[in-house]
């Protein structure tokens, strides 16, 4: 079956129409360019993955069956506290930053790092998607 194709908006110094801020209440969010070739198909507000109990924002994309998810984790203020969110995770690093890799049952590939404190950033995908992950990680930049 032949992988969906994804573009993102080229990024820019004004905001894109179809770009997208996240974040975890007043002062900077994250922006995420504009998913064409992706269905918007709705939001969530939590990840089971996560071991504490934490404000949740993000959007879900399709193409098919297949599903792309990003979002934002709100109030995680140490990197020793990140590490700890998501028990079956693997401890790595993004952009110098703490990050976490792991894979549900289900097969969804995850991926978040601390950003800032106070904000992690999470893309998930399912496997027909998951090769878009990091070029969308890449073109995720703070607002």
């Amino acid at each position: 079956m032949p992988r969906p194709r994804v573009s993102r908006s080229p990024l820019a110094s004004s905001r894109a129409s179809g770009d997208l801020t996240l974040s975890c209440g007043g002062g900077r969010g994250v922006e995420v360019p504009e998913l064409s070739g992706l269905a918007p198909v709705g939001s969530f507000a939590s990840l089971p993955s996560l071991d504490l109990p934490l404000k949740v924002k993000g959007r879900i994309w399709k193409d098919n069956d297949e599903r792309l998810y990003v979002g934002v984790v709100c109030g995680v203020r140490q990197p020793e506290q990140f590490a700890t969110l998501v028990a079956s995770s693997t401890l790595t690093a993004y952009e110098g930053k703490p990050a976490l890799r792991w894979v549900t049952r289900t097969g969804v590939r995850n991926f978040m790092w601390l950003d800032r404190p106070g904000t992690a950033v999470y893309i998930g995908a399912t496997p027909g998607l998951a090769a878009e992950m990091e070029p969308l990680a890449n073109d995720i930049t703070e607002r």
